[in-house]
């Protein structure tokens, strides 16, 4: 190798690392195959894998996050604007005029995603391992995890809407398996079916979009339909842009899709540190952010996207405060922080790089909340009503000490993780001027106490204060198989945000696919400083409640704010009231207009037709005698009339 290197000349010689670091990125199929493989294996293997299951679902995962580094670090040779590889697996679909190819698109926002993925996937699959160790279907939750992973790593790589549409639908599948898991629990089986319900909205909208796309421009690839979108004139720009964003309320949990978050809180935690926090719930920011072309062609479309971030971040924070099971309070808090995002995304390039900063530094807050939580309820024999907890730091510190990391990074205290992110969609709120940027800025900064307040009171409820336990509950720290994922998470949720905000190292990064932001305006700026304020007293006020007073086992009575926090601001009613009831008249009408309408005139035209026959066939009845009689009885009419006539 070394002779031939140096009979190269030396421009071709210096081309080797470039053309090396091709072929590494052309590779980036290997990051599906790998967790695909593991779900095969294990899905399909049988029992005889049950005693090295566990092993190939974490080993999985983990070689996927390799690649994934090793095509970031390939990706990194290459000046910004070439670091885009179009990958290329084979022909999928060719039927007359539609022709689709399965590839993968390698970019600074799908390698982004690829590491969040597989990186946070593979801590929450190690933290399973421990958690599910009793558990005889072990190796099968592995399996839909590891489907899982390869499902969402399809849908962040594709390169065109169709394969995108592939792995939207995989991870639906997968998510109905891991909330449904213990499928012997009715409510476990009711959230897996209310889930799969919900996203059957989305994907109507998601699949409705990409009909139209290929009606206006012939092709659903990503290259074929950014280019053609400013020539297709602002009212399919908006009908597309409103279209995916229905996709995006289903699958990232916002209103009014949102009621199913809450009931998934019922699989196993593992599945909601993964699936509920760290990446299917962020899909549909991915697809907004992706999809950024289009939604830059409408300002209706991007408006319906901030309000609809907006509501959602004020929903789900005002429910996370009335939440006693703190997994539900955590599920409240992963609507919200996503409603930063979507809200984000909706003032277009001056927002997405905050919206995907946010989303990564919330994968490793909210993964580390929420193993945490899990963590929490192993010890307390499954037990999630925090007014059961109490004083549990002494018992677990490891567990207190990483959620208490998690809790600062969320609420968003410097130098911790979402200071560097949530603060600046809240200031770009602000900026875009008006009163909808004073609107939305305020909603976000409102959200940001409020999340205080919560969060505050799931920390002093669970770790502090009298121990109110049940008398079988014996907690102790979990095992280091448990703990050593929460601690590297814990990590990242304090370094994170300063590792990539500051020196506008992410958005330099991630500018070439989203546009950039205008320029930073500094750490420190009045909103910051108000928004810290309102942070520092929702935590005040958490803890002149929940730490200084006795909290009560049983929750006393509320008022009917609380109550309606407590019933999910009623978001199931709404549902019932707009869709459901809705849906079932015009079941019944469409019914009554089949029995009666066409069913009722089909039947009376063959009554008409039986009973005219039946009438009819009494004329011929066989006999001789009859047809005589009627003969005779025809020549005497025939005279009569004849007679008549000459008379």
């Amino acid at each position: 190798m070394t002779g031939t290197l140096a009979g190269l000349p030396m421009r071709a010689a210096s081309a080797l690392p470039t053309l090396a670091a091709v072929g590494v990125q052309r590779t980036a199929w290997l990051m599906l195959v790998f967790p695909l493989a593991g779900a095969l294996v294990l899905l399909l293997g049988g029992r005889r894998t049950n005693r090295f299951g566990h092993v190939v679902g974490v080993a999985m995962p983990f070689a996927s996050f390799v690649v994934a580094v090793i095509t970031f670090v390939a990706m990194l040779g290459y000046p910004a604007s070439q670091r885009a590889r179009d990958v290329h697996m084979f022909t999928w679909i060719s039927v007359g005029g539609f022709h689709v190819d399965a590839g993968l698109l390698v970019d600074q926002l799908s390698i982004s995603f690829a590491l969040l993925i597989t990186g946070v996937g593979s801590l929450i699959h190690l933290f399973a391992v421990g958690y599910m160790s009793h558990d005889p279907d072990r190796r099968r939750f592995f399996g839909y995890m590891n489907l899982f992973v390869a499902a969402m790593l399809l849908l962040v790589l594709a390169d065109n809407y169709l394969l995108m549409y592939a792995g939207w639908e995989g991870v639906g599948l997968a998510s109905y398996l891991l909330i449904g898991f213990w499928q012997y629990k009715p409510s476990a089986a009711a959230a897996a079916k209310k889930a799969f319900v919900v996203n059957r909205v989305g994907v109507a909208g998601f699949s409705v979009a990409i009909m139209l796309m290929f009606a206006t421009f012939g092709t659903v690839t990503y290259t074929g339909v950014f280019g053609q979108a400013s020539s297709a004139g602002r009212g399919t720009a908006t009908a597309l842009g409103l279209l995916l964003l229905l996709g995006a309320c289903a699958k990232s949990a916002q209103v009014p899709l949102q009621s199913w978050l809450l009931d998934a809180m019922e699989g196993p935690t593992p599945v909601s540190a993964l699936i509920h926090a760290a990446t299917m719930v962020t899909a549909g920011v991915y697809l907004i952010v992706r999809s950024a072309p289009i939604f830059n062609l409408s300002m209706t479309a991007r408006l319906a996207v901030t309000v609809v971030g907006a509501v959602t971040l004020l929903f789900g924070a005002i429910i996370g405060c009335a939440k006693d099971d703190i997994k539900k309070a955590l599920a409240g808090s992963t609507m919200s922080q996503i409603g930063y995002m979507v809200l984000a995304a909706g003032l277009g390039p001056a927002g997405y790089v905050f919206a995907i900063a946010h989303l990564i530094v919330h994968g490793f807050f909210k993964a580390g909340l929420f193993l945490g939580a899990g963590a929490v309820k192993h010890e307390m024999n499954d037990e999630v009503d925090m007014r059961r907890f109490g004083g549990l730091r002494v018992v677990m510190p490891i567990t207190a000490a990483t959620f208490t990391i998690g809790w600062l990074a969320i609420i968003g205290v410097w130098p911790f993780s979402g200071f560097f992110t949530k603060d600046p969609i809240i200031a770009a709120a602000f900026a875009k001027g008006g009163i909808s940027g004073a609107l939305l800025g305020s909603a976000a900064m409102i959200g940001a106490g409020i999340t205080a307040f919560y969060m505050t009171r799931v920390l002093l409820m669970t770790f502090t204060g009298h121990r109110r336990w049940e008398p079988d509950a014996h907690p102790h720290e979990v095992p280091p198989v448990m703990t050593s994922p929460m601690i590297v998470l814990a990590i990242g949720a304090a370094g994170a945000g300063a590792f990539l905000m500051l020196g506008n190292r992410f958005v330099d990064f991630l500018s070439p696919v989203t546009g950039a932001p205008p320029a930073s305006r500094g750490l420190i700026t009045p909103v910051s400083g108000a928004t810290l304020a309102l942070v520092v007293l929702g935590a005040v006020i958490a803890w002149a409640m929940y730490g200084r007073r006795e909290i009560p086992v049983t929750a006393p009575a509320a008022r009917f704010p609380v109550v309606a926090a407590r019933k999910d601001l009623y978001g199931d009613a709404v549902n019932e009231a707009v869709f459901m009831r809705p849906g079932q008249w015009l079941t019944r009408l469409s019914v009554y207009f089949d029995n009666r309408g066409v069913d009722g005139l089909v039947n009376t035209l063959a009554a008409t037709v039986g009973g005219s026959s039946g009438r009819l066939r009494r004329v011929q009845t066989g006999f001789v005698r009859s047809y005589a009689l009627s003969m005779l009885v025809g020549a005497v009419l025939l005279v009569g009339v004849l007679l008549l006539v000459r008379i």
